[in-house]
């Protein structure tokens, strides 16, 4: 299993990024997949998270609206679009999925308990 993030870097206050996470090893659309993210010296908090197989996606609370998570199955990659981004967004994010079958799998994005992550990539909002 791998998963690959890519498309972090810095960006001005109410800028937009896309992160995206190839995954490998496994097929994406039959699992929980999504983005966590750690900010320094603080715990880490899930972002968001889709199941493409039931078509469905959860998000954090300050995302909802701002965040979209997407899912490209014919190159099992996920994609996370971010609008309007905070100075409180800058943190390292991850790539995660959580590979039990039949479970809930994105309840366990919040908070953060996966089975594997990326290396993760940095996001930098800047005022």
């Amino acid at each position: 299993v791998q998963l690959v993030e890519s498309g972090g870097g810095p960006v001005q206050t109410g800028g937009s990024l896309t992160l995206s996470c190839a995954a490998s090893g496994f097929r994406a659309e039959d699992y929980a997949i999504g983005w966590f993210r750690q900010a320094q010296g603080k715990e880490r908090e899930g972002v968001a998270c889709i199941m493409s197989k039931i078509q469905r996606t959860a998000y954090r609370g300050s995302a909802k609206g701002r965040f979209t998570i997407t899912a490209d199955v014919a190159k099992n990659t996920v994609h996370l679009r971010m609008n309007n981004l905070k100075p409180e967004d800058t943190a390292v994010y991850y790539c995660a999925a959580v590979l039990v079958p039949g479970e809930p799998g994105c309840e366990r994005f919040f908070p953060p308990s996966v089975d594997h992550s990326g290396q993760g990539t940095q996001v930098t909002v800047s005022t």
